[in-house]
C-alpha cells in the first residue's frame, strides 16, 4: 500500500504543475487541486485485504485456490498431527466457507477438470500411505483414481490437465532410481500421465543420468503452447549447491526429457514452485533461494524471480531483498492487466516468525517488482498461490497465522483472504 500511495500522490503533482501551468485564475486552482486530491484518495481506497476465513483443526491450506464454474472457490487442508484429518472445501467470494469432504491430507490442491469434477494428489494415504489422485465432484462426492506404491512414484504434487484430456503430474519420491533419505531408498521422483479413468504411465524416472544432471525431486507443471510439458526440479543438475541447485526441463507427452537450465546458485536455488508460460511465450518462475541478495534469509540468500525463453536462456528479473518479500515458494500468475502477481513464504515488515510472514507482489514484465502486502500474523502468515477470480479480486490461502495465534495446529492454522487491486471483471 505504501507504494501506491507514493504513485498516487506523485499523479498528484505532476497533474498540479500543468494545472498552475494552464492558469493562473486562484479559484480555478483551487477546485483542480481538490478534485485530484478526491481522485487520488478513490486510488489509495482501491486496494483492498481482507481476511474471509480462519482455519482451526482441520490443519493449514498449504495450496492456493482455484475457481469452480459457479464461480465459488475451491481449495484444501493438508491436516495436522497424523495428517488425517484434513479437509476439501468451497468458500464464496465473500466469505461463506462449506467443508465438502472431511479426512485426508490434501496438501498440493485442486484444478478444475473439463467435466466440471476437481482433480488433486494427496500426500498421503492410499493403500500403502505412499500417495494417491482423486476426483471430487462440486457436491463433494469423493473418488480415489490411484493409489502411488513408491515403485511408480510417491508424494505427488499438483496436476494439470493437457490439451489430450489427460492429467499429468509429478512425485517428489519414488520410482526406480536410487535416492537416499534417512538412509533408506525412497527414488528420486518420476514424472506420470493419468486418464480421467484412472489408468496411470509412468513417462520418466528422475536422476536417470549421471550425478541427477536431470533433477531430482520435481515440481508441478505447465503445458506449453508447442503441446510439450514444462517444469521444474528443486534439486539435481549443476553441482554447485551441493546436492544440485535444480533444474528447469522441457519433456514429450511420450516421456523424452530435456534439461533447459540448470541454477548455479547465482541465478537463483530450489525452484520448487511451477511455471507459467506467459502471453509473450516466455516462461516465468521463482526460485526459493539464492540470487544476488542475502538479508537474514534462510536458506542463503532470498529467492528470484526469472524468466526463460522456450529454448531455455534464462534472465533473472529480480532478487528479493526481504523488505520486499523472501523465499517465494509458489507459481506466479499473469493477471488481466498484463503484470504478473505472487507472493513470498518469508521477508517483509513482520518479526514474529524469524524469516519473516511474507508478502504479496506485482512484477512487470520487465522486472519492475512492487510490494503490495505484507503480512503480520493477525491477517496470516506464509502465503500460498495466487489466484484471480473472475471479478477481477486475487484471492490466496496463508499455511500460518490469524487472530496473533498459531497453535500447531488446533487453532489458527491460517486463513483466507482477498486482495482487490482496482482490477475490473475478468471476460
Amino acid at each position: 500500500m505504501i507504494c501506491g500511495k507514493t504513485h498516487a500522490f506523485a499523479a498528484v503533482r505532476r497533474l498540479v504543475l500543468i494545472a498552475f501551468i494552464s492558469t493562473t485564475r486562484k479559484s480555478s486552482i483551487s477546485m483542480m487541486v481538490a478534485a485530484l486530491w478526491l481522485s487520488a484518495s478513490g486510488s489509495l481506497l482501491a486496494q483492498t485485504f481482507s481476511t474471509l476465513h480462519l482455519f482451526g483443526s482441520g490443519g493449514p491450506p498449504t495450496a492456493g485456490l482455484v475457481e469452480g464454474t459457479d464461480g465459488n472457490l475451491y481449495g484444501t487442508t493438508d491436516g495436522y498431527a497424523g495428517k488425517q484429518n484434513g479437509m476439501i472445501f468451497k468458500i464464496t467470494p465473500s466469505g461463506t466457507f462449506t467443508t465438502l469432504h472431511a479426512g485426508g491430507a490434501f496438501a498440493t490442491g485442486l484444478i478444475l477438470g473439463t467435466d466440471g469434477n476437481f482433480y488433486g494428489t494427496s500426500l498421503a494415504g492410499g493403500t500403502l500411505g505412499r500417495g494417491w489422485v482423486f476426483k471430487i465432484s462440486p457436491n463433494g462426492t469423493l473418488t480415489t483414481l490411484h493409489s502411488f506404491d513408491n515403485t511408480d512414484g510417491s508424494f505427488p504434487t499438483a496436476l494439470v490437465q493437457a490439451s489430450d484430456g489427460n492429467f499429468y503430474g509429478t512425485t517428489k519420491e519414488g520410482g526406480i532410481n536410487s535416492c537416499l533419505y534417512g538412509g533408506t531408498n525412497y527414488g528420486c521422483g518420476t514424472l506420470f500421465k493419468i486418464t480421467p479413468g484412472g489408468m496411470l504411465t509412468t513417462l520418466y524416472n528422475f536422476c536417470t543420468q549421471s550425478r541427477c544432471a536431470d533433477g531430482q525431486e520435481p515440481g508441478g507443471l505447465v503445458q506449453g503452447t508447442d503441446g510439450n510439458l514444462y517444469g521444474t526440479t528443486s534439486a539435481g543438475g549443476n553441482a554447485a549447491c551441493g546436492g544440485g541447485c535444480g533444474t528447469i526441463f522441457k519433456i514429450t507427452k511420450t516421456g523424452t526429457l530435456t534439461t533447459l537450465h540448470s541454477f548455479d546458485l547465482t541465478d537463483g536455488d530450489n525452484p520448487s514452485a511451477g511455471l507459467i508460460q506467459a502471453g509473450d511465450g516466455n516462461f516465468y518462475g521463482v526460485t526459493y533461494s539464492g540470487g544476488a541478495n542475502n538479508r537474514s534469509c534462510s536458506p542463503g540468500t532470498c529467492g528470484t524471480v526469472f524468466k526463460m525463453t522456450p529454448t531455455g536462456t534464462l534472465t533473472t528479473l529480480h532478487s528479493f531483498d526481504y523488505t520486499d518479500g523472501a523465499n517465494p515458494g509458489a507459481p506466479l500468475i499473469q493477471a488481466s492487466d498484463g503484470n504478473f502477481y505472487g507472493t513470498t513464504g518469508g521477508g517483509g515488515n513482520c518479526t514474529t516468525f524469524a524469516g519473516g510472514c511474507g508478502t504479496v507482489f506485482e512484477m512487470t514484465a520487465t522486472g519492475t517488482l512492487t510490494r503490495l502486502h505484507s503480512f503480520d500474523k493477525t491477517d496470516g502468515a506464509l502465503p500460498t498461490a495466487l489466484v484471480q477470480h473472475s471479478n477481477g479480486t486475487f484471492y490466496g490461502t496463508t499455511i500460518r497465522g490469524g487472530a496473533n495465534v498459531y497453535h500447531a495446529c488446533g487453532g489458527y492454522c491460517g486463513t483466507i483472504f482477498s486482495l482487490s487491486v482496482g482490477l475490473g471483471p475478468v471476460r
